[in-house]
């Protein structure tokens, strides 16, 4: 059996083009994520939004980027992902409010694959300059993540090397999945 190819074949790629992405598709790339799993269907994710119109705003968000990261400023949508870490109605702290949040990202990954976008999620931000001047309080940074459409040109004008486009590997399943002892794989592997 194989497994899905837009799991297969989704990657994150660096090169981006600067087009708009349709306004239309922003939105199912979002939609997407409100449709993903959560503990007590708590719905934690939050997202930050800038586009190239409404440059001002897109800057400030882009300004918290890494150097690292610098690439992603051409990049036409940059989201910044954050996430309530505490339930609604105990108030008390929510365990697996950041892996929902992951679920939710996913989710809004495999949305822009399939309509023809990419999207490449970053770390390489300053997290804590993010939350002072952007979250409110119970509310934590996530990751930032640029969507676009695929550049599939370098910035010279030469084609990408194959590797940056499809040469994604993997663990295999037998260091990953384990049965009754740690570090040996599942007997149905």
């Amino acid at each position: 059996m194989d497994i899905h190819p837009l799991i297969s074949r989704r990657w994150s790629p660096r090169a981006i083009l600067g087009r708009p992405v349709e306004e239309a598709k922003l939105r199912l790339v979002l939609e997407a994520a409100r449709w993903a799993p959560s503990s007590f269907n708590e719905q934690p994710w939050r997202f930050l939004v800038a586009t190239r119109e409404e440059p001002e705003w897109l800057e400030q968000l882009q300004s918290y980027l890494s150097s690292g990261n610098a690439w992603a400023k051409s990049a036409p949508v940059l989201v910044a992902s954050a996430y309530r870490s505490r339930f609604k109605q105990s108030g008390k702290p929510n365990p697996s409010a950041l892996r929902d949040l992951g679920a939710a990202e996913q989710n809004m990954f495999l949305q822009a694959f399939d309509l023809g976008l990419v999207m490449h999620q970053m770390a390489g931000f300053d997290r804590e300059r993010l939350k002072k001047e952007l979250l409110p309080e119970g509310i934590e940074p996530g990751a930032m993540a640029v969507v676009g459409y695929l550049d599939d040109k370098s910035v010279d004008g030469s084609e990408l090397p194959t590797k940056n486009r499809t040469g994604r590997q993997r663990v295999p399943l037998g260091k990953i999945v384990f049965g009754p002892r740690w570090d040996e794989p599942a007997s149905f592997l």
